[in-house]
């Protein structure tokens, strides 16, 4: 019987989740690797070669790293789940105007829950992940995500919408670690190939990294029917013409399409219109903006006037703002102006190295 009990890990095949679940291993818990099958890899491809994390080679690299140290391993289909919750809103979002987050969805939404259902049949107690976060039990009996000790891998920005009963079964066993220090373990444990491992930054089911042509073959009609749409400026002056609005987002320089003798940027997307606004640089900056579904991880909620540290994309380092609720949004108001606020991304709030809550940034 093992010291610590059984415990689930999420396997992706990377360096990250493959320390992960060796420490603990190592640290006497019955280990169940779990590497979750998330979407028809030829499908999303375009018909381009896939690389990055969640392909084939990496289900396999998981599954070796497994029977190397002889605990168990699974792969589990949530291709169903995935595809609605996660590439159905990411196709939808970009159809309403707004730049959508995948990943916050499918860590908090998609793969927590089919973890713990899967450590539920198998009679895991905990489950554990490679993310660069800590989590731990305040004195008010909450639960909360904290930063990881990398600065530079941080990924409690993603983690936000994790709820308290997830949370509570929840571990991060790199959390304490830089990202050098998991390369060395991974290379001191016999695994050099996995400690020169490179990362992904696309997006899972965008290998190409070319999310318009995703669109285009997810929507091919409705998005045909959005070329010849305005390019505007800021004062409503038609500066020319855009094959179709989904195909850009707030801050976007490059790629508009037209030349002004100066840098435009998107400062506006209009679905209703099928107009997208430019502006200068200067017009991007905002004072406030409002914060739709909220998830409070250190507090039950928020107290009139909270102080926060508010982060709106995730190399964001975050401006200090007060936070209030009204009619279940919250209203951020900045102390400096904050450029390329974009609906659809994630608000997340922080105290200090907690992250306090977050949520979805809305329209005004």
């Amino acid at each position: 019987m093992s010291k610590h009990g059984r415990i689930l890990v999420a396997m992706s095949g990377g360096v990250d989740s493959s320390v992960a679940a060796l420490m603990l291993h190592e640290q006497g818990y019955e280990v169940v690797g779990v590497t979750m099958k998330t979407w028809d890899y030829a499908d999303a491809s375009g018909g381009k070669r896939i690389t990055g994390c969640c392909d084939l080679d990496s289900i396999n690299d998981a599954r070796n790293m497994a029977v190397s140290r002889g605990f168990h391993h699974m792969i589990i289909d949530i291709r169903e789940e995935f595809g609605d919750a996660i590439i159905g809103n990411f196709t939808r979002e970009y159809m309403a105007g707004r730049t959508p987050n995948p990943c916050v969805l499918c860590n908090t939404f998609i793969k927590w829950e089919a973890l713990l259902k899967r450590a539920d049949m198998m009679d895991c107690e905990l489950i554990a992940t490679g993310h660069y976060a800590q989590a731990s039990l305040k004195e008010n009996g909450r639960w909360v995500v904290s930063k990881g000790c990398d600065e530079t891998k941080d990924q409690s920005y993603v983690l936000w919408g994790l709820e308290q009963r997830n949370l509570a079964r929840t571990r991060f066993p790199i959390g304490h670690f830089r990202k050098s220090e998991i390369r060395q373990l991974a290379m001191d444990s016999g695994f050099p190939e996995l400690a020169q491992k490179s990362e992904s930054y696309e997006i899972c089911f965008i290998p190409d990294n070319d999310y318009r042509g995703f669109l285009k073959r997810k929507e091919p009609e409705a998005t045909a029917q959005l070329a010849h749409g305005k390019l505007v400026g800021t004062d409503g002056e038609t500066l020319g013409e855009h094959d179709g609005y989904p195909f850009f987002t707030i801050g976007q320089r490059k790629g508009l399409g037209i030349a002004t003798g100066e840098p435009m940027y998107v400062t506006d997307i209009k679905p209703e219109t099928n107009t997208v606004v430019l502006g200068r640089k200067q017009d991007l900056d905002k004072r406030s903006m409002w914060v739709r579904k909220p998830n409070f991880q250190s507090v039950e909620a928020l107290v009139p006037e909270t102080e926060a540290v508010v982060k709106v994309r995730y190399k964001d380092k975050g401006t200090p703002a007060t936070l209030r609720m009204e009619n279940q949004r919250v209203h951020v108001e900045f102390h400096a102006p904050v450029a390329g606020i974009a609906p659809g991304q994630s608000a997340v709030f922080y105290i200090g190295e907690e992250v306090l809550g977050g949520g979805f940034i809305d329209r005004p």
